[in-house]
């Protein structure tokens, strides 16, 4: 009894393993919707842009190589904003091959917009006081820093020993 138990939930979890795995690689692959709000990408990287200039103190030296920078950002964001309402207008016929190859093109995107916009940061990063680097520095960390922090920090207050749970002895 103890072996068809045994196999019964091993098969159970393979089966919550595949399921959640096919779920994820939907999620990931699944159509992004065209600029359904009221602001469009591009009005988000304004913003951005509108906001970096203002935290980071870009002084009237800088500004050259700031107006580069965001001429690399508005130039990425016009080519994902595109692929993007491709991809959504595509949705509704597009076959599984389709949309993960779209899929791809927009990822692919992604890493030639950040190959692009590196060495334009760099020069700016370079020109910048320690201070403003610092603020880059926690501007651009992003949002998966912050979780890991608070992640560790919560471990870190979790009972260290895992034999000291609070479950009921089985001896």
């Amino acid at each position: 009894m103890k072996q068809i138990l045994t196999q019964f939930l091993s098969s159970t979890a393979r089966t919550v393993v595949a399921a959640v795995a096919l779920l994820a690689t939907l999620a990931l692959a699944s159509p992004v919707p065209a600029a359904t709000s009221a602001h469009s990408r591009p009005d988000q990287v304004e913003a951005r842009i509108t906001m970096l200039h203002a935290k980071l103190a870009i002084t009237a030296a800088q500004e050259p190589a700031w107006q580069n920078l965001t001429q690399v950002m508005r130039d990425n964001a016009q080519t994902m904003d595109a692929l993007r309402v491709a991809r959504a207008d595509k949705a509704p016929t597009a076959t599984a091959i389709d949309d993960l190859k779209s899929y791809a093109e927009i990822t692919t995107a992604h890493a030639e917009g950040l190959k692009k916009f590196l060495p334009v940061f760099e020069t700016l990063y370079g020109s910048m006081s320690d201070a403003q680097k610092a603020q880059a520095d926690t501007l651009f960390r992003g949002p998966q820093h912050h979780s890991r922090s608070a992640a560790k920090k919560k471990m870190s207050k979790a009972p260290s020993n895992p034999s000291a749970s609070t479950a009921p002895s089985t001896k």
